[in-house]
């Protein structure tokens, strides 16, 4: 309880869902963009870069999981940390 904040489902999305997952109703649309995805290899999530360079997260996961949000809440330092630089 108190918790509602760490869960969104955009069911009515025209992309929904935007990945392959088993239990749709566990897609977790929050993050819908990673936050993660500046801190390039040290976000820890499951990419790969294509030929001109471009990150390719479409096999990551981690921020549509039920235990995302508590995953980016613990990596943003590192962002934050890029950012005063």
């Amino acid at each position: 309880m108190g918790e509602q904040y760490k869960f969104f489902s955009h069911e009515k999305c025209e992309f929904y869902p935007c990945h392959k997952v088993g239990d749709s109703k566990k897609m977790n649309c929050l993050f819908c963009y990673c936050p993660l995805y500046a801190l390039k290899e040290k976000c820890g999530g499951n990419f790969k870069y294509m030929e001109d360079g471009i990150k390719d997260c479409s096999s990551c996961f981690i921020p549509h999981s039920e235990k995302g949000y508590e995953y980016i809440m613990e990596r943003i330092s590192g962002l934050i940390d890029m950012a005063k630089k």
